[in-house]
């Protein structure tokens, strides 16, 4: 009896019926096609790396560098201070209570976004958004970059009958994202370094005096000469 009803739905509404069946195989289509790509990419991004195409451009004058964060074993931690070791940086020991400039996390944040829904009104892609603070400081407290934030994306589909395949495609996303991360930190510190270096306006040390450029000495006037008349 259940089944007969089953059959007289789908018969009255056929065309509805395809058109689910189909929206649900395109999800679960296109959920694979990223999750495939994302694989890819964090494949591919592990076995090269991000770098620098040169060494990080540091002044002459700085400390081995310790990598500060309020959880100090996570990912982007340990991937940014293999960064540093890579592009010539000289790495402190990060249980050293020594001198040494910091690269200090101030802030790691995650959300995921929902930017589309289905016909129930159910979230059925997310973008997945990571952003971080931080600072880089001389071994005396002084900033060698201020303050920076830096914002990275990435979306995906979340059938919402789809769970496992979801969790697993998010997790890899939040890979790149950290991976990148870290990149784009090493790159930002590149070029405000490099910037200021151009510029000449590198933060000098405390206790450090600036040269002073002697003043020019004022050419005095030619004098008059006395049969020459002053005007009236």
């Amino acid at each position: 009896m259940q089944a007969a009803r089953y059959q007289v739905l789908f018969t009255r509404h056929p065309a509805r019926s395809l058109l689910v069946a189909a929206t649900a195989r395109l999800l679960q289509t296109v959920s694979m096609t990223r999750f495939l790509l994302a694989l890819v990419l964090t494949a591919t991004l592990a076995g090269c790396g991000f770098h620098l195409r040169n060494k990080l451009m540091l002044p002459a004058d700085t400390a081995a560098v310790q990598v500060v964060s309020t959880s100090p074993y996570s990912e982007l931690v340990k991937l940014l201070r293999r960064g540093l070791q890579a592009s010539g940086a000289q790495l402190a020991d990060p249980d050293s209570t020594g001198p040494a400039s910091q690269l200090q996390v101030l802030s790691e944040r995650w959300g995921d976004l929902p930017i589309a829904i289905d016909a129930q009104g159910r979230a059925q892609e997310y973008s997945l958004r990571y952003a971080v603070i931080f600072i880089f400081r001389r071994e005396d407290g002084s900033e060698l970059v201020p303050q920076q934030v830096i914002e990275l994306s990435r979306d995906y589909v979340s059938p919402p009958t789809d769970a496992t395949g979801t969790t697993t495609e998010r997790e890899i996303l939040a890979d790149e994202l950290r991976r990148e991360m870290s990149a784009s930190i090493m790159r930002r510190i590149d070029s405000v370094v490099r910037a200021e270096l151009e510029h000449g306006r590198a933060p000098a040390k405390p206790g450090t005096t600036p040269a002073v450029t002697p003043a020019a000495t004022p050419t005095p006037a030619p004098a008059v000469p006395a049969d020459v008349p002053q005007g009236h």
